[in-house]
């Protein structure tokens, strides 16, 4: 496999060290973990040459070339971490590796052509002068942007990218710009539905050639669609179908977070909404007032439920939990 020729290392941790080690151990692919937002984090073969093609296709969409410098304040215990190295190991461009902080960006290493960050990184950033000079786009994953954390980055100077991928597509197969509702596709892939209106990702490029997801989307074209939610987050409710991310996005700013929203077992309906909170960050009744305001009155949780601790997964997305 290539190797880094002209990588600036910062802060080099034990994590990218021995990913370095394992891209040039001679193997035909790399040991990844999966998120676990649906269940136990679970360990696959990720092929190098998925994950120089995903490189390309994000190389490609950006123009990264040998001129360009990437950032990733990111741990390349984690696909996005790794994907920074194998994308400036595949433009042979500099790589500038920190620390991972809530404080990327600490000096000024000359115009950022790509910087990948977690949400939780953004708030800093865009606090940082030096982002506002140097930084040309930046792409957000590992968990969803709040709505008001979007609008804020939609004013910064450099343009924002949500992603839409998983460990299994070697980092994302499709961005949106921020202040966008649709996805687009990176080069090469197409999307479709299944029966379940879920999305269908068609990458011939890969090796996995074709993926079924459990995200329900509305397909716009080929290229594009919107996320609706999690198949498996669905609450149906006498047959009228809530997604629990949707009304959460409606609920955003008015409730202290964080809260989520799941199925409850209803004997009437089978399933009905309910949300749960922290214990101690609000009390029942405002909850229900404020979600008397904000959702639709069929939508409004018929249960509250308080809680010690949220569960998370490794990567820090929210789990939720089935309420009986």
């Amino acid at each position: 496999m290539k190797s880094i020729d002209r990588t600036v290392w910062i802060g080099i941790g034990e994590s990218e060290e021995a990913f370095l080690k394992e891209w040039n151990n001679g193997n035909d692919y790399v040991v990844a973990h999966t998120s676990g937002s649906t269940g136990i984090p679970k360990e696959i073969k990720l092929l190098k040459k998925d994950m120089l093609q995903s490189a390309r296709n994000t190389n490609k969409r950006f123009g990264i070339c040998k001129s360009s410098t990437l950032l990733s304040p990111l741990s390349a215990d984690y696909i996005a971490g790794k994907m920074m190295i194998v994308r400036a190991i595949d433009a042979g461009c500099i790589l500038v590796l920190e620390q991972p902080s809530n404080s990327p960006l600490k000096e000024d290493y000359g115009e950022i052509d790509l910087l990948a960050v977690v949400p939780s990184q953004c708030h800093a950033l865009m606090q940082n002068p030096t982002a506002h000079k140097r930084l040309r786009n930046v792409i957000v994953g590992g968990a969803p942007m709040s709505s008001e954390l979007e609008a804020a980055m939609v004013k910064m100077p450099w343009r924002t990218y949500a992603t839409y991928g998983m460990t299994e597509t070697c980092s994302h197969v499709a961005l949106r710009q921020c202040g966008n509702e649709y996805y687009e596709a990176m080069p090469g892939i197409q999307f479709s539905n299944d029966e379940r209106g879920c999305l269908v990702v068609e990458a011939p490029q890969f090796s996995f050639d074709r993926l079924v997801t459990n995200d329900v989307v509305d397909i716009n074209d080929y290229i594009h669609f919107k996320w609706l939610g999690r198949y498996d987050n669905v609450i149906n409710s006498g047959g009228v179908k809530f997604f629990p991310e949707q009304l959460e996005k409606l609920l955003e700013g008015k409730l202290p977070k964080p809260f989520y929203i799941s199925a409850i077992n209803d004997k009437k309906w089978g399933e009905a909404v309910g949300i749960t909170l922290l214990e101690g960050s609000a009390d029942e009744k405002s909850v229900i007032s404020i979600c008397k305001e904000v959702l639709p009155p069929y939508a409004v949780p018929k249960h509250v439920r308080f809680v010690e601790k949220m569960d998370y997964t490794r990567t820090g997305k929210l789990r939720r939990n089935m309420q009986e």
